[in-house]
């Protein structure tokens, strides 16, 4: 088993930045290609970033191409979203995933999840 909580959500005016942090315990995290999934009022889950198990291979969302980074620290054991240029349409709440076997976009792919961390952009 895999456990991941995620942190650093809030409130944030429309231009501004959040980086947010998920780390993880139970298992050896290097093992694990990792994504951030979002969630906003009203709708479907959907993908934003994921990043493959040393980090030399990240994968993104149009919508979040160019103003999101992901990355990881493998001796932290943590998995980070930068996000920069945020706009009120990024308002959902933030969920990490886990996976030895993918880092793709499908949610579904992903077997482990965090609780989720809610960022609110302000306009």
């Amino acid at each position: 088993q895999v456990l991941l909580v995620e942190s650093g959500g809030g409130l944030v005016q429309a231009g501004g930045s959040l980086t947010l942090s998920c780390t993880a315990s139970g298992r050896t995290f290097s093992r694990f290609a990792m994504g951030w999934f979002r969630q906003a009022p009203g709708k479907e889950r959907e993908f934003v970033a994921a990043i493959s198990w040393t980090g030399g291979i990240t994968n993104y969302a149009d919508s979040v191409k160019g103003r999101f980074t992901i990355s990881r620290d493998n001796a932290k054991n943590t998995v980070y979203l930068q996000m920069n240029s945020l706009k009120p349409e990024d308002t959902a709440v933030y969920y990490c995933a886990g996976d030895e076997h993918t880092y793709g976009s499908n949610s579904r792919e992903y077997g482990y999840w965090g609780q989720g961390t809610l960022v609110t952009v302000s306009s």
